[in-house]
């Protein structure tokens, strides 16, 4: 690839056809932690490169529990990505975050179970600081880009994370409400700490479908509904990263890039061979040679 991506979105195989997306191109990748979800294609948007990539593979044919989301960070890392735009629907926990409207999340709360949540362990031990896990930079130019089309957007909120694939119990909801959280998911963790520690900027753009189970007046939460309601959205959301491409300064020195730089605990001398070689696009900027 003779330019690294400006930016990539991960999202709905939808997401890549876009009309003006010019010398589209397919690579199709192997990370030491196997294939990501699905080939990364990247084509030029006013005349910069992005790469796009299905989270839930072409067809959405993988389960969110069953995403391969080490492949899927390390395969963009490998391709040059510096920063990440991620795309996936919501349920809001909240009356005044509607079906249609989009959040910009600040803050995550992981409830996810079994999930491989990093790329350490195997002899290399890191801590990465999580306190803000979304880049507020590339989060505040999302924001813009949004607010651009005319849609409803609010720039912050707490995204939790459950596994599914089932949606809430009642009693799940309510609970989630009770400690203050604004909208819920499947996907977000742990793909937003993977693309920290591989030292990218993250952002989110959810899109609201429905309101989870916890509303009185509103149906409860299911497969149409989600469809339906992002089918909607997917115009705003194209037209949304078109206006990212155009506002997003190309200046990419961020902190996120830097995450590991006090994260490491292991004494390098004791870091097997060969989980340095396959961490070896993460680590080798921070660990002597």
């Amino acid at each position: 690839m003779s330019q690294s991506p400006f930016f990539a979105v991960i999202g709905g195989s939808g997401l890549y056809q876009f009309p003006g997306l010019a010398d589209p191109q397919t690579y199709d990748l192997d990370t030491p932690y196997g294939k990501p979800s699905a080939p990364v294609v990247t084509g030029l948007l006013a005349g910069r490169n992005v790469a796009f990539l299905a989270r839930h593979g072409i067809g959405h044919t993988i389960l969110p529990g069953e995403i391969n989301n080490r492949a899927n960070m390390y395969a963009l890392k490998m391709l040059g990505v510096k920063r990440i735009v991620a795309v996936s629907a919501c349920g809001s926990l909240r009356a005044d975050y509607a079906p249609g409207h989009l959040i910009v999340p600040d803050q995550v709360f992981d409830f996810t179970r079994g999930r491989i949540r990093s790329f350490f362990g195997e002899g290399l031990v890191a801590h990465i600081e999580a306190a803000d896990p979304f880049c507020a930079r590339l989060s505040e130019y999302v924001y813009q880009a949004l607010n651009q089309t005319g849609a409803t957007v609010h720039p912050n909120g707490t995204m939790i994370t459950i596994e599914g694939p089932r949606f809430s119990t009642k009693a799940e909801s309510h609970l989630y409400r009770s400690w203050g959280l604004s909208a819920i998911g499947m996907t977000t963790c742990p793909e937003v700490f993977l693309a920290r520690e591989a030292g990218m900027c993250y952002s989110t753009i959810a899109h609201v479908t429905d309101y989870d189970v916890w509303h009185s007046s509103e149906a409860p939460v299911n497969v149409e509904m989600v469809i339906s309601t992002m089918h909607q959205s997917l115009n705003t959301v194209q037209r949304a990263i078109e206006i990212l491409v155009e506002i997003l300064p190309e200046d990419t020195d961020c902190e996120c890039q830097n995450m590991l730089a006090k994260a490491f605990i292991t004494d390098p001398a004791r870091i097997p061979p060969e989980t340095r070689q396959n961490l070896g696009w993460l680590v080798d900027k921070f660990l002597p040679s």
